[in-house]
């Protein structure tokens, strides 16, 4: 699989990424076993976690196999703190809280060091640089090699980056992860800029607008989907509207010309949009994984990439980064 630089650093990673949202809830063990290791024998290294997800077994599972299938040193490990299980304080990001957390993830993970350290959200309550010293003293301590953010809005992203690049010592930002697909492309309109304009490498999530995108909801919702999951139904229903038919549509037919699935074409479509590093996968198992993975030789040709860029054009008004569109 090819490599590419995450964001102006001399850091390496796979083009495609491995997320381990469902590890440890709806995938076992041997499901993130035979998804780990399919990543790997397909060229893949960069695995993202969080300490959040399945309460810590997502990483407590990725140690394991770290352990027992593949080696520690052939995986870029990124993971995330800053999310808290508190219905009267979703996100901590105080410095003591998030070295706390970065502790404890690297026990988990049966690791000295994460190659990506990322703060999962943006916390109002805690002053930015108390959280971007956290990120410092991670670097300069050994246990994180780069640090990156998440779910930060333009503001807070380019507030936060150019925080870190004006002062000596402190450790610029490598990576913004957003969710990003054709279904969700918000990020155009100030975060992205701002992350090429900074030098951050993107890494989305959610790269199939939630499993949309791969049309297994043209002709209704399928009881073995997420949709159709009594948990995760109200994450896919914003992505069933008309407007996204539509898109699902176009997509269909420029899969259908092109001898390929949807889903192919809309991993490629994200995969190669500027500024982007890699696109996250999250499977149920090791079949979607495997399909999603033989996306490597396909290029969209630029007369497809136009018009799904036309068809999934979002609506940017007044104010835009872009005068020329006004």
């Amino acid at each position: 699989m090819e490599q590419r630089h995450l964001g102006r650093t001399g850091l390496r990673v796979s083009r495609l990424g491995l997320g381990t949202l469902t590890w440890g809830r709806t995938s076992g063990e041997r499901d993130a076993a035979d998804q780990l290791k399919a990543f790997w024998s397909a060229g893949g290294s960069l695995v993202d976690t969080a300490d959040v997800y399945a309460d810590g077994g997502a990483e407590y599972l990725l140690g394991r196999l770290m352990e027992d299938l593949v080696p520690r040193s052939d995986l870029v490990i990124a993971t995330k703190a800053g999310s808290v299980p508190d219905p009267d304080r979703r996100f901590d990001a105080s410095r003591g809280h998030l070295l706390s957390a970065l502790d404890a993830s690297l026990q988990r993970l049966g690791t000295d060091y994460v190659d990506l350290w990322q703060v999962h959200a943006f916390d109002p309550g805690t002053p930015l640089e108390e959280t971007l010293q956290a990120l410092d003293i991670a670097v300069s301590s050994g246990r994180a090699r780069y640090v990156g953010v998440s779910n930060f809005c333009g503001w807070q992203l380019a507030k936060a980056a150019a925080w870190q690049l004006a002062g000596p010592g402190r450790t610029p930002l490598a990576s913004t992860q957003m969710e990003y697909s054709l279904l969700q492309r918000g990020v155009e309109r100030e975060v992205l800029p701002a992350a090429l304009d900074l030098g951050l490498g993107l890494l989305p999530s959610s790269p199939l607008g939630r499993g949309v995108l791969t049309g297994k909801y043209r002709g209704g919702v399928p009881q073995d989907s997420r949709g159709g999951d009594e948990g995760l139904a109200a994450f896919v229903a914003p992505y069933l509207d008309d407007t996204a038919r539509l898109i699902v549509d176009a997509l269909t037919i420029a899969a259908d010309g092109l001898a390929v699935s949807p889903l192919h074409v809309a991993l490629a479509w994200v995969r190669d949009r500027p500024g982007v590093a890699a696109p996250l996968l999250g499977a149920r198992n090791v079949q979607q994984l495997t399909a999603a993975l033989s996306v490597e030789a396909l290029t969209l040709p630029e007369e497809i990439n136009l018009a799904l860029d036309d068809v999934s054009a979002p609506l940017h008004r007044y104010p835009d980064h872009d005068w020329s569109t006004l």
